[in-house]
């Protein structure tokens, strides 16, 4: 990989993590309800998508189950969970993604675990727990629990994909489609005061949205989906690993997040972990999908 590379992939790697940084501020700072935000994000991309939504794909219903949980049902556990928690724990217990999807490999493509692997999974779950375990963590559990919620429905939707074949653009517009359809009535019924949030921060509503959405789902994964094409996903999967401490970084810096010596301990046993798991890579998945579970 070349300097050019290595510098795009970084750049990916800080939008992720800003990500995470605009949806906290989008639902405590902004007030926006996280199901209605959730639901904001599915609708651009699935307008911005439109043309790949056609024809309707084979296998519909296992098609929607999988874009619903790689998208729309993810991200909105995500952002429920960041009403609470601060971004740089919900970066941390984020990783647990990909110990989650190993584990449902070995449940639903039978996959072997050797030694390694099941090693890199036990000190992933090591590392979340001390870092939950913190003061900083604990102090935001019922958040962090939601983030683990959004791990594990992404993870699930991380393993459907491989019983799917379609192209990433027609599957990112499938999930904010279907996203879309299920979180709107869901968010009408369990939330309140959309539309005051709306009007209230305008500008601020609509620069979040279209970040998430365009700069994000659409801009940043269509580029590392390209990266994989073109190099060895032995040096790509681990160098993702710079997204959660962009977010411990960004959430110190923009969200004031306290970051204590647990919590670094817990990000670095944890960030061990997950380098253990893709470095091992199974048969039936993409090392590189274990790290960046949803569209």
């Amino acid at each position: 990989m070349n300097a050019r590379s290595f510098l795009l992939l970084a750049a990916i790697c800080l939008v992720w993590a800003l990500n995470t940084i605009v949806s906290k501020l989008a639902v405590s700072e902004l007030a926006l309800p996280p199901l209605f935000y959730a639901t904001l994000r599915s609708v651009v991309v699935a307008l911005a998508l439109a043309p790949w939504l056609r024809p309707i794909p084979d296998r519909f219903l296992l098609v929607a189950a999988v874009a619903l949980a790689v998208s729309g049902g993810s991200f909105a556990l995500l952002f429920i969970g960041l009403t609470d928690a601060s971004p740089s724990a919900a970066g941390i217990v984020s990783l647990t993604g990909a110990p989650l999807t190993v584990l449902f490999a070995i449940v639903l493509l039978r996959e072997k675990v050797h030694w390694r692997r099941g090693l890199g999974i036990a000190l992933t779950f090591l590392g979340v727990g001390i870092a939950v375990a913190s003061p900083s963590g604990w102090q935001s559990s019922i958040g962090l629990l939601f983030v683990g919620a959004s791990s594990v429905v992404g993870a699930l939707g991380n393993v459907g994909l491989k019983r799917l074949s379609l192209e990433p653009l027609r599957m990112q517009a499938w999930a904010g489609a279907i996203s879309a359809i299920v979180l709107l009535p869901l968010s009408l019924m369990l939330e309140d005061g959309q539309a005051a949030a709306v009007s209230a921060e305008p500008w601020g509503t609509l620069a979040a949205v279209l970040f998430s959405g365009l700069i994000v789902s659409i801009g940043a994964h269509t580029l590392y989906y390209g990266m994989i094409t073109q190099h060895d996903v032995n040096l790509i999967a681990p160098l993702t690993l710079m997204t959660p401490v962009f977010t411990v970084l960004l959430g110190i810096w923009l969200t004031g997040d306290h970051v204590g010596p647990e919590l670094i301990a817990g990000a670095l046993v944890a960030a061990a972990g997950v380098l253990v798991i893709v470095l091992r890579p199974g048969r039936n998945y993409l090392k590189a999908m274990l790290v960046r579970t949803r569209l």
